[in-house]
Protein backbone atom coordinates (compact mmCIF):
# COMPACT_ATOMS: atom_id res chain seq x y z
CA UNK A 1 0.00 0.00 0.00
CA UNK A 2 1.58 3.42 -0.49
CA UNK A 3 1.86 5.96 1.63
CA UNK A 4 -0.53 8.45 -0.33
CA UNK A 5 -3.23 5.76 -0.47
CA UNK A 6 -2.97 5.09 3.14
CA UNK A 7 -3.46 8.67 4.10
CA UNK A 8 -6.41 8.68 2.05
CA UNK A 9 -7.64 5.93 3.84
CA UNK A 10 -7.17 7.25 6.80
CA UNK A 11 -9.07 10.21 6.03
CA UNK A 12 -11.84 8.55 4.80
CA UNK A 13 -12.39 6.16 7.70
CA UNK A 14 -12.22 9.16 10.01
CA UNK A 15 -14.91 10.67 7.76
CA UNK A 16 -17.19 8.02 8.19
CA UNK A 17 -16.95 7.70 11.54
CA UNK A 18 -17.32 10.94 12.29
CA UNK A 19 -20.25 11.67 10.26
CA UNK A 20 -21.88 8.71 11.82
CA UNK A 21 -21.73 10.22 15.32
CA UNK A 22 -23.01 13.23 13.57
CA UNK A 23 -26.32 11.44 12.36
CA UNK A 24 -27.10 9.85 15.75
CA UNK A 25 -27.12 13.50 16.97
CA UNK A 26 -29.02 15.37 14.21
CA UNK A 27 -31.66 12.62 14.45
CA UNK A 28 -32.14 13.68 17.82
CA UNK A 29 -32.04 17.22 16.74
CA UNK A 30 -29.08 18.57 18.58
CA UNK A 31 -27.02 21.38 18.28
CA UNK A 32 -24.29 19.86 16.49
CA UNK A 33 -25.09 17.25 13.52
CA UNK A 34 -23.84 15.21 10.65
CA UNK A 35 -21.54 17.85 9.16
CA UNK A 36 -20.09 18.92 12.06
CA UNK A 37 -19.12 15.72 13.63
CA UNK A 38 -17.79 15.07 10.16
CA UNK A 39 -15.85 17.89 10.03
CA UNK A 40 -14.19 17.65 13.11
CA UNK A 41 -13.00 14.81 12.51
CA UNK A 42 -11.75 14.45 9.23
CA UNK A 43 -9.94 17.86 10.63
CA UNK A 44 -8.40 15.62 12.80
CA UNK A 45 -6.98 13.49 11.28
CA UNK A 46 -5.34 15.69 8.27
CA UNK A 47 -4.05 17.76 11.47
CA UNK A 48 -2.55 14.17 12.31
CA UNK A 49 -1.32 13.31 9.35
CA UNK A 50 0.57 17.06 8.56
CA UNK A 51 2.22 16.50 12.09
CA UNK A 52 3.55 13.27 10.76
CA UNK A 53 4.72 13.42 7.46
CA UNK A 54 4.37 16.89 6.56
CA UNK A 55 7.82 17.86 7.58
CA UNK A 56 10.67 16.20 6.70
CA UNK A 57 14.16 16.10 7.77
CA UNK A 58 15.88 17.04 11.09
CA UNK A 59 13.31 20.02 11.65
CA UNK A 60 10.52 17.41 11.82
CA UNK A 61 8.17 18.15 14.19
CA UNK A 62 6.92 16.78 17.36
CA UNK A 63 3.53 15.45 16.27
CA UNK A 64 2.26 15.44 19.75
CA UNK A 65 2.13 19.32 19.95
CA UNK A 66 -0.42 19.34 17.15
CA UNK A 67 -3.13 16.51 19.30
CA UNK A 68 -2.10 18.47 22.41
CA UNK A 69 -3.22 21.90 20.28
CA UNK A 70 -6.46 19.90 19.15
CA UNK A 71 -7.54 18.40 21.92
CA UNK A 72 -7.39 22.00 23.55
CA UNK A 73 -8.69 23.74 20.31
CA UNK A 74 -11.97 21.39 20.43
CA UNK A 75 -13.11 23.02 23.07
CA UNK A 76 -13.65 26.31 21.83
CA UNK A 77 -16.54 24.22 19.22
CA UNK A 78 -17.82 22.50 21.96
CA UNK A 79 -18.63 25.51 23.81
CA UNK A 80 -20.50 27.01 21.13
CA UNK A 81 -23.32 24.24 21.66
CA UNK A 82 -23.32 24.66 25.06
CA UNK A 83 -26.33 26.73 25.88
CA UNK A 84 -27.60 27.91 29.25
CA UNK A 85 -30.78 29.06 29.27
CA UNK A 86 -33.43 30.01 32.54
CA UNK A 87 -31.88 27.66 35.59
CA UNK A 88 -30.69 24.69 32.37
CA UNK A 89 -27.95 24.03 30.72
CA UNK A 90 -28.25 21.89 27.45
CA UNK A 91 -25.86 20.91 24.75
CA UNK A 92 -22.98 19.54 27.28
CA UNK A 93 -23.67 15.98 25.66
CA UNK A 94 -23.09 17.06 22.05
CA UNK A 95 -20.37 19.02 23.67
CA UNK A 96 -18.35 15.74 24.50
CA UNK A 97 -19.55 13.77 21.67
CA UNK A 98 -17.48 16.71 19.41
CA UNK A 99 -14.83 16.45 22.10
CA UNK A 100 -14.78 12.35 21.56
CA UNK A 101 -15.18 12.90 17.68
CA UNK A 102 -11.85 14.58 17.68
CA UNK A 103 -9.82 12.32 19.30
CA UNK A 104 -11.46 9.37 16.93
CA UNK A 105 -10.10 11.63 14.33
CA UNK A 106 -6.99 11.97 15.78
CA UNK A 107 -6.83 8.25 16.16
CA UNK A 108 -7.55 7.56 12.57
CA UNK A 109 -4.78 9.88 11.31
CA UNK A 110 -2.44 8.35 12.90
CA UNK A 111 -3.32 4.77 11.72
CA UNK A 112 -5.03 3.39 14.98
CA UNK A 113 -8.07 2.56 13.05
CA UNK A 114 -9.07 -0.26 15.23
CA UNK A 115 -9.13 1.61 18.37
CA UNK A 116 -10.48 4.50 16.59
CA UNK A 117 -13.44 2.19 15.35
CA UNK A 118 -14.18 0.80 19.06
CA UNK A 119 -14.38 3.89 20.50
CA UNK A 120 -16.77 5.14 17.69
CA UNK A 121 -18.90 1.85 18.38
CA UNK A 122 -18.96 2.93 22.32
CA UNK A 123 -19.87 6.43 21.69
CA UNK A 124 -23.30 5.86 19.39
CA UNK A 125 -24.53 2.98 21.87
CA UNK A 126 -23.59 5.03 24.58
CA UNK A 127 -26.12 7.65 23.04
CA UNK A 128 -28.54 5.47 21.70
CA UNK A 129 -28.73 3.21 25.25
CA UNK A 130 -28.92 6.29 27.44
CA UNK A 131 -31.29 7.79 25.19
CA UNK A 132 -33.64 4.83 25.20
CA UNK A 133 -33.31 3.71 28.73
CA UNK A 134 -34.12 7.73 29.56
CA UNK A 135 -37.67 7.36 27.34
CA UNK A 136 -38.33 4.55 29.34
CA UNK A 137 -37.35 5.51 33.31
CA UNK A 138 -35.88 8.84 32.89
CA UNK A 139 -37.53 12.45 33.03
CA UNK A 140 -38.89 14.09 29.79
CA UNK A 141 -38.09 18.22 29.50
CA UNK A 142 -40.79 19.94 28.75
CA UNK A 143 -41.07 23.73 27.84
CA UNK A 144 -44.73 25.01 27.65
CA UNK A 145 -45.91 28.50 26.42
CA UNK A 146 -49.43 29.71 26.49
CA UNK A 147 -51.35 33.10 26.19
CA UNK A 148 -54.74 33.93 27.70
CA UNK A 149 -56.61 37.18 28.80
CA UNK A 150 -57.82 36.10 31.84
CA UNK A 151 -54.63 36.04 34.88
CA UNK A 152 -57.21 34.05 36.83
CA UNK A 153 -57.33 30.49 33.79
CA UNK A 154 -53.04 30.73 34.56
CA UNK A 155 -53.45 29.42 37.85
CA UNK A 156 -55.93 26.74 36.65
CA UNK A 157 -53.18 25.84 34.19
CA UNK A 158 -50.35 25.20 36.16
CA UNK A 159 -52.25 23.21 39.02
CA UNK A 160 -54.04 20.99 35.85
CA UNK A 161 -50.16 20.80 34.42
CA UNK A 162 -48.42 20.32 37.64
CA UNK A 163 -50.73 17.56 38.44
CA UNK A 164 -49.14 15.63 35.28
CA UNK A 165 -45.89 16.67 35.48
CA UNK A 166 -43.29 15.55 38.11
CA UNK A 167 -41.52 18.75 38.59
CA UNK A 168 -41.85 22.67 37.77
CA UNK A 169 -38.57 23.95 36.89
CA UNK A 170 -38.90 27.31 36.13
CA UNK A 171 -41.74 29.62 35.03
CA UNK A 172 -42.26 33.18 33.64
CA UNK A 173 -44.92 35.23 32.48
CA UNK A 174 -45.23 38.63 30.10
CA UNK A 175 -47.98 41.16 30.47
CA UNK A 176 -48.81 42.64 26.95
CA UNK A 177 -51.35 45.40 26.16
CA UNK A 178 -53.14 45.57 23.43
CA UNK A 179 -55.79 46.60 21.05
CA UNK A 180 -58.12 43.81 23.02
CA UNK A 181 -56.90 44.49 26.53
CA UNK A 182 -54.45 42.86 28.70
CA UNK A 183 -52.55 39.59 27.96
CA UNK A 184 -50.65 37.30 29.55
CA UNK A 185 -47.95 34.85 27.94
CA UNK A 186 -46.67 32.13 30.42
CA UNK A 187 -43.98 29.83 29.90
CA UNK A 188 -43.22 26.90 32.16
CA UNK A 189 -40.28 24.56 31.73
CA UNK A 190 -41.26 21.07 33.24
CA UNK A 191 -40.16 17.54 33.72
CA UNK A 192 -42.47 14.33 33.76
CA UNK A 193 -41.15 10.92 33.03
CA UNK A 194 -45.06 10.08 32.07
CA UNK A 195 -44.34 9.06 28.19
CA UNK A 196 -47.06 11.07 26.98
CA UNK A 197 -47.49 13.76 28.92
CA UNK A 198 -47.06 16.09 25.99
CA UNK A 199 -50.26 15.19 24.66
CA UNK A 200 -52.02 15.51 28.05
CA UNK A 201 -50.42 19.09 28.19
CA UNK A 202 -52.42 19.96 24.58
CA UNK A 203 -55.44 18.35 25.97
CA UNK A 204 -55.91 20.09 29.22
CA UNK A 205 -54.57 23.65 28.17
CA UNK A 206 -56.76 23.20 25.05
CA UNK A 207 -59.88 22.31 27.19
CA UNK A 208 -59.59 25.43 29.24
CA UNK A 209 -61.31 28.23 27.62
CA UNK A 210 -59.47 31.44 26.84
CA UNK A 211 -56.17 29.73 26.83
CA UNK A 212 -54.07 29.86 23.53
CA UNK A 213 -51.30 27.02 23.19
CA UNK A 214 -47.99 28.83 21.97
CA UNK A 215 -45.96 25.71 21.78
CA UNK A 216 -45.19 22.96 23.82
CA UNK A 217 -41.76 20.90 23.04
Amino acid sequence: MSPEFEHILRLIIAGVIGGAIGFEREMRAKEAGFRTHFLVALGSALFMLVSQFAFEGADRFDSSRVAAQVVSGIGFIGAGTIIFQKNSVKGLTTAAGLWVTAAIGLACGSGMWVEALIASVFTIACLEVMHFAHRKIGQKNVTISFSTHDRGSIEQCLELLGKIGRTMDTYSMVKEEGENGKRYHVTVDMRSKSPDFILKAHDILGNIKGVSIDRIE
